[in-house]
C-alpha cells in the first residue's frame, strides 16, 4: 500500500504542469481539467512512481504524470489488474514509454526513463482523489 504524493494536470502544450490538492477522476475520461483527458482513450491516467523522480533528481509533475505516488510500486502493476486511488478505480493499461519531449525536460532523460516512466490506466470508476490518499491494488483483478 502506498499514497498519492501529488496531483497534476496537463493545462496546455509544453507548460509545466498544474499541480492540485484534490481531483475528480471521471469515469472513462481522465483527470478533470487534465488536456489529455479523452473518453475511450487506454492512456487516461499516468501514475508515477516519486522514488523514481527523487533518483532522477526530478520534481513531482516534471515528466508529465497525473499521480505521483510513494511507497507504491507501480511498475510492478500487470496489464488488466486494477488499483483503488481515492475513490477511484483505475485498470492498468501499459507502461509508458518516455517519448522524444522527455530530452526537452533534460537531455538524457528519455533514455534514463526507460523502463521506469509510470503505469498507464483506464478509469473504470471516478470518483475524488486527494494528496495523502491510499493507493492499493484490487485484489483478484
Amino acid at each position: 500500500m502506498g499514497s498519492i504524493e501529488a496531483i497534476h494536470v496537463g493545462v496546455g502544450n509544453r507548460i509545466p504542469m498544474k499541480p492540485l490538492d484534490e481531483v475528480m477522476i471521471l469515469a472513462d475520461f481522465g483527470l478533470e481539467g487534465d488536456r489529455k483527458a479523452k473518453a475511450g482513450s487506454k492512456r487516461q491516467v499516468l501514475v508515477m512512481p516519486g522514488e523514481v523522480l527523487d533518483d532522477l533528481g526530478l520534481p513531482p509533475g516534471a515528466v508529465k504524470e497525473n499521480l505521483t505516488t510513494r511507497g507504491f510500486d507501480v511498475m510492478s502493476v500487470p496489464r488488466g489488474a486494477c488499483i483503488r486511488v481515492g475513490e477511484a478505480l483505475l485498470e492498468a493499461t501499459f507502461e509508458c514509454t518516455p517519448c522524444g519531449l522527455m530530452d526537452d525536460i533534460r537531455p538524457g532523460l528519455q533514455e534514463e526513463l526507460r523502463g521506469q516512466r509510470g503505469m498507464l490506466f483506464q478509469v473504470i470508476e471516478g470518483g475524488r482523489v486527494r494528496i495523502g490518499d491510499e493507493v492499493t491494488i484490487v485484489e483478484g483483478s
